[in-house]
Parts: C-alpha cells; structure tokens; sequence
C-alpha cells in the first residue's frame, strides 16, 4: 500500500497543551500589566505633580480672595498651636532663655544710649503738663510745643549770654598775666620767686613740657574728645526730647494697648498719675530752682559779690539735682565770695545753710509734696541710689522713679498681698 505524497498536516494539540499555554500568557499579562503599575505608581510624573501643586496654589488664593472680599479685611486667626505640647513647652523654654541672654546684653552694651533715650523720655514727660495747659487755652499742641521750646532755648540763651562774657575776660586777663608771673618767678623776693625757690617750680614746669609733651598733647585731645562728646549727647537728648514732646499721647496710646483690653482702663490711670508725678516733680523742681537762683542773685548783689547772675544761674541749674545741689553751689559761690572778703564767705556760706534748711522743711514740703508724695528718708536713699548706679543723671530722676514705685506697690502688689 502506496503512503500519500504531499505535506503531512500539523498533529491537533493536545489538551494539556492547550491549558499549558494559556495559564504562560495569563502570566505574562499580569506582569505586564504589575510592570506598568510600578511605573505608574513607583515613578511619578512631574509634570502632573506640578500641575496639582499649582492647581492647590490657584485654590488658596481663590479663597483668600472670597475671605477678603467677605471680611474687608486679612480674615480670622486660625486655630492657636497647642502650647502644652511638649515640643512647644521646650522650644518656649529655650526662647525664653536666649531672649532673656540677648535683651541683657543689648542693654549692657547700649548703655549709654538707653540713658539718653530715658532722660528725653523724662524730660518729655516733665514738660507735658506745661503742654497739655496751653492746650486746654487754646492752643494748638505744635504751638504749644513750639513754645515750650523757645522758652528753652530763651533760658538756655541767657545762661550763656551771662556766662561768656566773664569767662572770656578772665581767660583773657589769664594769658595777659602769663608774663608777669614768669618774671615773679624769677625774681627771689616776690612770693612766687620764694615758693619757686623752695620747691623748683620753673624747673619742674619745664622738665614736664619737655619731657612729657607727647602725655600733654594726649591730654589736650582726650579733654577736647570730651567736651565734644559731651556736647553730641547734650544735643541727642534736646532733640530727642522735643520728639518725644511731640509724639508723646501717641506714645501712650501705643503703650496702653500693650495691656490686656479687661486691664486697660486701670493701666491707664495708673499711667496718668505717674505721668502726673513725674510732671509735677519736674515743674515743683523747676520752681524751688527759681527761689535758689533769685536768692543767691538778691545775696551777690548785696555784698558785691563778682559775677552776680552767672552765679545766681549756675546755682539755679545746679539746683535741679535734688539733696545735694544747692549744697554744692552754695559752696562754690562761698569760695567766690572769698575774693571779697572773709567776713562775706563765711555769711554767704551761713546764708546757704539757712536755705538748705528752709528749703527742705518750708519750701519742698509745700511745692512737691502734694504731687510726688516721697518721704524725705526715700527721697534721699533713692538719690544716693541714683547717684551710684547713673551719677548725675540717676540722682535727677531718683526721686519720681522712686515715686513711681511706690505708686505701683501700693496699688498693685499691696492690694494683692491683702487680699492673699
């Protein structure tokens, strides 16, 4: 039997195979489709991620837009952080403390600076009531301002049209006299040509000048940085002062609404009446420095006492300084006195302890005692105090600050501890 020529057909496959085959590209299926899973999952796509974060920006500021136009304003606070979390109990702790170090040190090296700033602000508000009266007559409060400042400067005019002139002819009549003291030097029968024989003046004159040149020079420019220096701080706190003078209820207002709207009302009349002491203080000062000047001018007239008004002025400014001011000046004018005579030193220094005394027991008790209200025992610790801690500048302000402090004890920590 002859086999069919042709092809031989392909073997139908087999069941097995079939299911074999089917269950490979299944497989194949789920891990084409798990690889482009990955892909779409494992490997984001920027250009979507940018287009949903501009998407979130556009929707924040539609809303703020809506909250604006609804509110006319920047909206509401949101909800506070929790505080007592530990994080922000640490984190404030730790804020506190750097604070605390940094507010220290700015203060200990802006020393100077802050004293200027605080005899300005003092000054301000020593003047304030002067303004607030030409305001409650009429004025405008820059005309009032205004005044106060020329009459400021009309004082301190005065003070150096009485000062220069005298200075100035004794300066001159000191270089005119230079010659004749070197001659009484070298002549051995004058007083001075005695004293320079005895204790080698002219030799120890010239040996200084020679030999300590370089020192005298460094002098001359450290007294001149001085007085320069001091001039600079004396024109900061003139300038400052009128700021202040001029801002000052802005000032205020500013201040009160630091405190706590339910403390306000209270904060404010505790504020008014320091501010009330602290003008009455300046003004009771200002006018006791009056009777001090007057009385010494009235004195040097009597008894022909060089330089009558330079010298009833200079004890007025020196008068400010509580305590210790008229005592100073009385004893500098005694010392004056003495080109007159023995006799007129020893009564002008009488008469300044007379009014020392009837300063402090008639004249300040009647002035200042209804405004500042300080014992005469504080008033004189806290003007030693002043003087240690800010010289000059501490023993002016001492007693309102002490004023002050009293005040907030008896109405603040006073009250308190009555009621513990």
């Amino acid at each position: 039997m002859s086999r069919p020529r042709g092809p031989i057909p392909d073997a139908a496959p087999a069941e097995g195979d079939d299911a074999k085959g089917a269950e490979i590209r299944t497989q194949e299926h789920i891990r084409t489709k798990d690889d482009k899973g990955g892909r779409d999952h494992g490997e984001p796509d920027v250009s979507n991620g940018d287009n949903d974060g501009e998407d979130r920006i556009q929707e924040a500021m539609d809303e703020a837009a809506a909250v604006a136009e609804e509110t006319g304003g920047l909206g509401e606070p949101g909800r506070p952080i929790n505080r007592r979390s530990p994080f922000m109990i640490g984190l404030m702790a730790a804020f506190g403390v750097a604070v605390a170090y940094g507010v220290i040190e700015l203060v200990i090296k802006s020393r100077s600076v802050l004293i200027i700033v605080g005899l300005a602000l003092f000054i301000a508000a020593g003047l304030d009531p002067i303004v607030g009266w030409l305001v409650r007559h009429r004025f405008p409060r820059w005309a009032a301002v205004l005044t106060v400042i020329i009459l400021g400067l009309a004082v301190v005019a005065a003070f150096l049209a009485a000062a220069i002139p005298p200075l100035t002819h004794e300066a001159t009549s000191l270089a005119n006299q230079i010659p004749t003291y070197i001659g009484d030097l070298k002549d051995r029968s004058s007083e001075l040509g005695k004293l320079n024989a005895k204790y080698s003046i002219q030799q120890r004159l010239s040996k200084e000048l020679t030999s300590g040149g370089t020192s005298l020079i460094g002098g001359v420019l450290g007294a001149g940085a001085l007085v320069l220096s001091t001039f600079s701080e004396i024109l900061a706190v003139g300038v400052l002062s009128i700021y202040f003078l001029a801002g000052l209820p802005g000032i205020k207002v500013f201040v009160y609404r630091l405190v706590p709207h339910s403390r306000r009302p209270r904060a404010i009349l505790i504020g008014d009446e320091i501010l009330a002491k602290v003008g009455g203080y300046v003004l009771g000062n200002f006018i006791t420095s009056v009777i001090a000047g007057l009385g010494t001018f009235i004195w040097l007239l009597i008894f022909g006492v060089p330089y009558p008004l330079l010298l009833a002025m200079f004890v007025a400014f020196l008068d400010l300084i509580p305590v210790i001011g008229s005592s100073v000046g009385g004893a500098i004018v005694s010392l004056v006195a003495l080109t007159v005579s023995l006799p007129v030193a020893i009564a002008t220094l009488a008469f300044y302890i007379a009014y020392r005394l009837a300063e402090d027991y008639l004249i300040v008790p009647r002035v200042m005692n209804r405004t500042v209200e300080v014992p005469a025992l504080v008033s004189l610790v806290a003007v030693l105090i002043g003087g240690v801690l800010l010289g000059i500048v501490g023993a002016l302000i001492a007693i309102p600050v002490a004023a002050a402090i009293r005040l907030l004890l008896r109405e603040v920590a006073i009250r308190r501890l009555d009621k513990s």
